[in-house]
């Protein structure tokens, strides 16, 4: 079935494709110095929410690096995951598609050993396709997207992986909630000492400073701030954690994702601007910062100890505090500086960006359903009008323009989000026709994809 849906795409989403494709396509690349294409750096954090950073609002703690990276690139304020909870977000950057279109999408999120399901070996990924264009690639952090052998990174087009598989370890053991050990190089399962958040920084470091011929594509994603609650020094933590974490039918009812407090979270995310810090220090010592082109971003929203002010709810709600998080960008000479837009994207724009920097095509069998960020980048005028969608076992959205329909359970929303980013006013009853409109433009992309799962897995 996969087979087939993959390559199925409707009238409407080519059409609504094409013309993004020519809007972006119409401005002309900048030049990269030597002609060479730029390196790339993706750093991904963990259910990091819109205002963890004080760059985007966070009162209580600052976090000077990645405030420097924004002040000194392009920050986006309409930034949105392609879905609330992981693993179909991570689906979207691996794909550059709706996560309805491939079973592993349907998953809210992948569970812990479930090996039924993983991404396809043979989905061209950016990672296979920049691959094929020259770039040296790796993955250093999180994958979440199947397990050992057929679903692992290295099987898709990543030449180096260390990092975890699964959603969620813990800082210092590297275990999951059931104990067992998830951390890896290449294909190998390996012991290490270290805080997590480190020893991922580490590794960037070291990857960074190899001398090497071709371009590399680095995808550095963070297992942070996600729970278990654990900063640098909370070894003791670590412990108690391991010491109760249970699960009943893979559901988490103690342990791990338990305990925490503001304290912490800010050790945890202050760690990880930290470790921005050294990896962007790397490239400044190596003289690549001005040839590489940098992504900050986060996964979905952030969940219990997160800000995600003034967006409402959090992680696994369709609502902005589950779905619209930070990015910033960063090319020296190229992306000018100190700039912010409003621009409305999404994740799957990053891997159709991803491809375009490094001039490799998509595969023409799985149509993107993202857009190149490139021209926007550079400072160029450019408006996408666009239309955007999600879907959870529970609630539908769509976005578009300034409008927002949200269906949970029973209830149809309507909301004016530039004026309204909390969602506080319904305007479904002042704006019926609206309504209807955004409700029938859900009901044709919903044909176009997968069906909803009857039942939810599990996590």
């Amino acid at each position: 079935m996969e087979g087939t849906m993959a390559r199925v795409i409707s009238r409407r989403t080519f059409l609504q494709n094409s013309f993004a494709a020519a809007a972006f396509s119409a401005f002309p690349r900048l030049p990269v110095r030597g002609g060479r294409p730029p390196n790339i750096l993706f750093i991904l954090a963990d259910d990091l929410g819109y205002g963890d950073l004080s760059c985007y609002g966070r009162p209580e703690y600052r976090t000077p690096r990645i405030d420097r990276l924004a002040g000194e690139g392009l920050r986006f304020t309409s930034n949105y995951t392609a879905a609330a909870v992981c693993s179909p977000t991570r689906v979207a950057l691996m794909t550059g598609r709706y996560p309805a279109r491939l079973p592993l999408g349907l998953a809210e999120p992948l569970r812990y050993g479930d090996e039924s399901v993983g991404l396809p070996p043979e989905h061209p990924t950016p990672a296979s396709l920049l691959k094929r264009s020259g770039y040296d690639t790796a993955l250093i952090g999180k994958w979440h997207l199947g397990f050992l052998p057929e679903h692992g990174p290295i099987r898709h087009g990543f030449d180096e992986f260390y990092g975890i598989l699964g959603g969620g370890v813990d800082y210092f053991s590297h275990r999951e909630p059931s104990g067992k050990l998830d951390l890896h190089e290449g294909n190998v399962t390996v012991d290490q000492s270290g805080y997590m958040t480190d020893l991922l920084t580490d590794r960037a470091v070291q990857y960074i400073r190899r001398r090497r011929a071709a371009p590399f594509y680095l995808a550095l994603h963070y297992t942070a701030p996600h729970w278990p609650w654990e900063g640098p020094g909370d070894t003791a933590a670590s412990r108690r954690y391991r010491a109760v974490g249970d699960t009943v039918r893979g559901r988490f009812v103690q342990g791990y994702a338990d305990g925490g407090s503001p304290r912490v979270f800010a050790a945890m995310v202050q760690r990880l601007d930290q470790g921005v810090g050294r990896v962007l220090g790397a490239l400044e010592d190596t003289g690549l910062s001005r040839d590489t082109f940098v992504v900050f971003t986060s996964d979905n929203g952030g969940e219990r100890y997160s800000y995600n002010w003034p967006a409402s709810d959090g992680k696994r709600s369709l609502r902005e505090g589950g779905i619209r998080v930070p990015a910033i960008v960063r090319w020296p000479g190229r992306v000018p500086a100190g700039r912010i837009t409003d621009q409305t994207i999404i994740t799957m724009d990053w891997a159709a960006t991803l491809l375009a920097l490094g001039g490799a095509s998509a595969d023409p069998r799985y149509p993107l359903d993202g857009v190149d960020l490139v021209p926007l980048c550079q400072g160029r005028r450019v408006q996408l009008d666009r239309t955007l969608f999600w879907r959870t076992l529970r609630e539908d959205a769509v976005r578009q323009g300034a409008w927002k329909y949200l269906r949970t359970g029973k209830d149809e929303l309507l909301f004016d989000i530039p004026n309204d980013p909390g969602e506080r006013a319904d305007l479904a009853a002042h704006q019926p026709e609206k309504l209807a409109s955004l409700r029938e433009e859900f009901r044709r992309w919903n044909a176009e994809v997968l069906p909803r799962p009857e039942r939810s897995t599990d996590s």
